[in-house]
C-alpha cells in the first residue's frame, strides 16, 4: 500500500515543478484526485490518480464578483454561495474555488424584507464604481402594490414628492400590469420607494430590484447565483 503523502508532495513528483507552484496550482483549482478537484496542499493522497488540468497556469486568479438572487423573505445570514447555489445558467465557464469567497465585499444592499439582485465582490474597481457613483447608476426594482393610485399619483410618483424633508429628484415609474410599478431611480434612499407609494394612496406589498446600472438579473432563479462575465458592466 502507498504511504500516505501531501498532495503538494505527489504533484511535484508528477510534474518536476516546485512547491510553491505545486501550492498555487492546487489553490487554483488545476488539481484533481481521482476527478475531483482538491484545493488543500495539505490533502493526504496514497493510491489516488492526481492529474493536473493541462490548461493549468500560475497566473493569480483575478478577483471575481457573484451576482446573488435573494428571495424576500430570506435574512442575509442564510445567503449560501457554494457550488450547490451557483446557477446552472452560469456561462462563465468558472468553478467555484475557496479563495473566491475570500474578502467578499457585499455592495449595494437591499432594503430589509426586499428581494432581488445582490452583488458581491473581491474586485476594488466594483465595489469603488458602485459606492462612489451610486447617485448616478440607475436601479429598477418591480414593486407589488395594493390599493388605489390617486388621480395624480402616476405623475407624482415620477416627479413631485418629497422624502425626508426635500424633494425628491425626477424618476421614472411605469406600471407593469394592474397590481405592479416599475420604478428606475439612481442614488436610491432606503423607505423612499414605500413613502411613495403611501404619499400615493398604495401600499407597498414586496420589492424586488431586477437590475443595478447596466447589470440585470434575468432569469437568475431565486436563492441562485452566477459570476459577472468580463463583458458585463455596471
Amino acid at each position: 500500500m502507498t504511504e500516505p503523502v501531501r498532495l503538494a508532495k505527489r504533484l511535484i513528483e508528477l510534474v518536476s515543478c516546485s512547491r510553491r507552484e505545486a501550492e498555487l496550482y492546487i489553490a487554483g483549482g488545476w488539481v484533481t484526485v481521482d476527478g475531483r478537484v482538491v484545493e488543500e496542499p495539505q490533502f493526504m493522497v496514497s493510491g489516488q490518480t492526481v492529474e493536473l488540468h493541462p490548461d493549468a497556469h500560475l497566473i493569480p486568479a483575478e478577483p471575481v464578483t457573484i451576482l446573488f438572487h435573494k428571495p424576500s423573505d430570506m435574512n442575509a445570514c442564510d445567503i449560501q454561495i457554494n457550488t450547490d447555489t451557483q446557477s446552472a445558467d452560469d456561462h462563465s465557464g468558472m468553478h467555484l474555488l475557496r479563495q473566491h469567497l475570500l474578502k467578499l465585499a457585499e455592495c449595494t444592499p437591499l432594503e430589509r424584507n426586499a428581494g432581488g439582485l445582490l452583488v458581491f465582490t473581491q474586485d476594488w474597481r466594483v465595489a469603488r464604481k458602485l459606492r462612489d457613483d451610486a447617485a448616478t447608476i440607475e436601479q429598477e426594482y418591480v414593486v407589488e402594490v395594493a390599493g388605489e393610485l390617486t388621480s395624480d399619483g402616476l405623475k407624482l410618483l415620477n416627479h413631485g414628492l418629497r422624502f425626508n424633508g426635500r424633494a425628491l429628484p425626477p424618476i421614472k415609474v411605469s406600471w407593469q400590469n394592474e397590481t405592479r410599478l416599475r420604478f428606475a431611480l439612481k442614488g436610491v434612499i432606503p423607505g423612499q420607494i414605500a413613502h411613495a407609494c403611501q404619499a400615493t394612496g398604495l401600499q407597498l406589498l414586496s420589492m424586488k430590484r431586477i437590475r443595478i446600472g447596466r447589470v440585470a438579473m434575468k432569469k437568475l432563479p431565486p436563492g441562485e447565483w452566477r459570476y459577472l462575465t468580463p463583458d458585463e458592466r455596471f
